[in-house]
């Protein structure tokens, strides 16, 4: 499986020494992990609450996420 290449989400970041250089939410503390995780079993909404970040900003891992998973426009499906 192919690893997202989180550098090209403006609303994270990852710093050594924080959170273990872990990808978190820019401007704060809380892994994108925990938020893919808690995801199985709470809103988006909830996730908010509990984890103190924006809507703007789950939104925007969610989309990137969603726009990494999708085929190149330039590539072929197999037959």
């Amino acid at each position: 499986m192919a690893t997202l290449d989180w550098s090209q989400c403006p609303a994270v970041e990852s710093v050594p020494g924080k959170v273990s250089g872990a990808w978190v939410f820019r401007g704060t503390r809380v892994p994108v992990s925990a938020i893919f995780e808690n995801l199985k079993c709470s809103s988006v909404d909830e996730v908010v609450e509990n984890f103190h970040v924006t809507q703007e900003q789950v939104q925007a891992v969610l989309d990137f996420a969603a726009r990494s998973a999708q085929l190149p426009p330039d590539s072929s499906r197999a037959a």
